[in-house]
């Protein structure tokens, strides 16, 4: 009783309840046989205060800054991430400018390096029925810069990925951190979750090289593998593929806004690069004026790409929290004691 006799506001748990339940129906009896006992979302009417409540030892607090609770939905879900954009944008953008667009304008300004097609329509203006003669050489010196530039600046990325995730969930759980502190952790885990993202990237791609779809099939399957391997440390592959499979819909739909975020604003970052590029030729590093100013286009591209990977990172960290939460007791505190 509130002073005065009142009624105390907000909702109360039912008379005599314990947590966990006992007494009552043996496990397994009554007209509703072995049901799991599980606390009850809060439930939100249109233009109604917010019902239900959630034991104070569960560990699901409904308004945890990072982890979603079932029945919040998909506002539930943005609104957090808006929030860890909001706490963490300082730090956030300075590690993914270091770690995701620097070298993703190095492996551009490798490409422009070794493209040979402008030699290769020289000459095959010259002699159209034939292949240049150095058309297979030119070809594997392109492919190796590009993609072994590709593979060590992953590492690089990787680092980010997991200073990144550090620094969400901390902020969320309201521990302090640092730019050092970040750096280091990434460092320490990013060995491991490169070689993780190199095996989800052979998936992805013989999937999509037997066909599109089962291609675009892997890639959400395995969206929750990054995460995982930084959360949890084991079977990343396996639990992501079981997260997906056991809540279709939800994450489906999660991982789906963060990759229209993604193809959206990579699109219009590579058409601004693209169309600035235009005007300095087929060689524009063959001369000083033009070298610079195909440089400096490339470099804005891949800045003008930053959003993307900032909504990219703080996306598929709240998915997983909120998978997290789906599975049992979870919070902003434990999911940073699991990082480390």
């Amino acid at each position: 009783m509130a002073p005065g006799g009142g009624v105390p506001a907000g909702p109360q748990p039912p008379q005599d309840w314990v947590f966990p339940p006992t007494g009552g129906y043996p496990v397994g009896a009554g007209p509703y046989g072995g049901q799991p006992w599980y606390p009850g979302a809060p439930v939100a009417y249109p233009g109604q205060p917010v019902h239900g409540w959630y034991p104070p030892a569960y560990g699901l607090d409904p308004a945890d800054p990072l982890v979603t609770p079932p029945g919040a939905g998909v506002n539930g879900w943005f609104n957090r991430c808006v929030g860890a954009v909001r706490r963490g944008w300082r730090l956030l953008l300075p590690i993914l400018l270091l770690t995701q667009v620097l070298p993703a304008a190095v492996v551009s300004v490798l490409s422009l390096v070794v493209d040979p097609t402008a030699r290769w329509d020289q000459a095959m203006a010259e002699e159209p029925t034939t292949l240049p003669d150095t058309f297979v050489t030119d070809l594997g010196v392109m492919l190796s810069v590009v993609l072994g530039s590709a593979l060590v600046f992953g590492l690089v990325q990787s680092l980010g990925w997991a200073a990144g995730t550090w620094v969400v969930t901390r902020q969320a759980a309201g521990e302090s951190v640092s730019m050092g502190a970040a750096l280091s952790h990434g460092a320490r885990r990013a060995l491991g979750l490169w070689g993780w993202t190199l095996l989800m990237s052979v998936i992805i791609g013989l999937g999509a090289c037997f066909c599109v779809i089962p291609g675009i099939y892997f890639a959400f399957a395995l969206s929750m593998a990054g995460p995982v391997y930084l959360f949890e440390r084991q079977h990343p592959i396996g639990r992501s593929f079981r997260m997906f499979h056991d809540r279709l819909g939800l994450l489906l739909g999660r991982v789906a806004l963060v990759a229209a975020a993604v193809i959206i604003g990579g699109g219009a970052a590579g058409m601004v690069e693209g169309l600035g590029t235009l005007p300095f030729g087929t060689t524009p590093l063959d001369s000083p004026g033009t070298a610079v100013g195909v440089l400096v286009v490339t470099l804005l591209g891949a800045v003008l790409a930053l959003p993307t990977h900032l909504a990219q990172l703080v996306g598929l960290v709240v998915t997983y929290a909120e998978q997290r939460a789906h599975e049992g007791p979870v919070d902003s505190a434990r999911l940073a004691g699991e990082l480390g």
